[in-house]
């Protein structure tokens, strides 16, 4: 009886101790969050330069006589 209890024993703990393999921890990726930039204020400063060159363009050929 002591021999079956310790077979049944050591039988138990060998099957859970080798039941599994080597599982790589899986790392999932961080979620990026990416924000917006409101588009009517990032389209001004190019009709606002765009307004300037054409008013340095207006004004090159004058000379002055209104």
């Amino acid at each position: 009886m002591r021999k079956l209890l310790s077979a049944l024993i050591l039988a138990g703990t060998a099957t859970t101790a080798a039941a599994g393999g080597y599982v790589a921890p899986v790392v999932e990726p961080a979620p990026v969050v990416v924000q917006k930039s409101s588009s009517s204020s990032s389209i001004w400063i190019p009709i606002a330069i765009l307004v300037l060159i054409g008013l340095a363009v207006s004004h090159h050929g004058d000379k002055g006589e209104y």
